[in-house]
Order: structure tokens, then sequence, then C-alpha cells
């Protein structure tokens, strides 16, 4: 599944004034992930980002379901909370060097570009870890997550996801890519 990514870095009205009363319907539903955090705080900060603002949309166009897990500093922090990895970010190998180096059946895209051009990051082991805290997530899919420089090095990369209600974290050749797996993505405003 190939998703392109809009050539524009900002919305229009209608759509950051659509995107928001998404935002403000899964924040509001979801309260466990941020209960000491006010909605009318974060919104003016979204306001005030129209270039993040569109970052979370490209992440909600993708399947990934942003939410706000909370805070640091005075910026808060979005984190894709679909219950699996975001449908529109998956059968992606890790990056452009595993893309360049598949002679066959190469994927159509990679997780380190695509995060770069929404403008988000990839989360880290510890990041992935934080999140599962907050439900269940990656049942029945994977997610990419950030690879430390060396093991990339030795051509692998990291992934996590939680089965037996544990989370785990593997690794693969990051030239792989499976249908299950995707990456969740972070961004702080």
């Amino acid at each position: 599944m190939e998703t392109t990514f809009q050539s524009q870095t900002t919305l229009s009205q209608e759509q950051a004034e659509e995107i928001l009363q998404v935002f403000k319907a899964r924040f509001e539903k979801n309260m466990n992930r941020h209960d000491s955090v006010d909605w009318t705080r974060v919104q003016k900060k979204l306001e005030a980002s129209p270039d993040k603002l569109w970052s979370l949309h490209e992440m909600e166009r993708t399947g990934g379901e942003p939410d706000v897990i909370g805070k640091e500093g005075d910026n808060y922090i979005f984190v894709d909370c679909s219950a699996e990895s975001p449908k529109g970010r998956r059968s992606i190998c890790y990056d452009r060097a595993a893309l360049d180096s598949r002679k066959e059946n190469k994927p159509w895209s990679n997780a380190l570009e695509m995060a770069a051009d929404m403008g988000i990051e990839i989360l880290n082991e510890e990041q992935y870890r934080q999140l599962q805290q907050l439900g269940k997530f990656d049942t029945k899919t994977s997610s990419w997550i950030e690879t430390p420089a060396d093991i990339r090095k030795l051509g692998g990369a990291l992934f996590g996801d939680r089965r037996y209600n544990t989370v785990f974290t593997y690794h693969n050749g990051a030239d792989s890519y499976y249908a299950a797996r995707g990456f969740r993505g972070m961004i702080k405003i």
C-alpha cells in the first residue's frame, strides 16, 4: 500500500478546524493518556504551529491516530496511538540504505524517510515501551523503532510489538519488510 504525502505543509482553515475536532474528541475519550493536561492549552499550541499541525494531520491521514501522551517542559508530546501499526505506513523497510540494497521485490518506501517527510520522529525503544504502558498496542502488527548506529552498521534494525501481554524488542535485516510492520511517530509541540 503506497501512501503519498502532500506537497503542501500547511492546512486550509477548514482542514485545520476539522482535524482539531478529531484530536479534541480523541483527547477527551482517552484521558488516561494525559490526565493532567488541559485541551485548551494544547489547542492554542496547535493553532500557533501550522507546520506541526500539518505533521499531525499526516499522522492521522496515514492511520496513526495521534494523541497527547504527556508533556516535556512547555511542549506536548503527540504519539501514534492506533491499536496496530499505522496502516498507511506498513510494508516498508527501515531506511534508504536498506531500500537501495534490495535488488528485487523492493518495498515502496522506508520508515526513516517517511518520518522525515512527515516532520515527525520515529519512536526509540524507551518511547515505544512508555507508549505500551498506556494501552495494548501492536498485538497483531509490529513497528520499526529507532536503531542504534552500531546495530544498523551491521545491517540490522529493531522493531517492537506486544505478544503474550509482554512488550518485545526484536531485530531483523533493515531491508526486510512485512505487511504487518510499519512505524510509530512522535512530535513535540
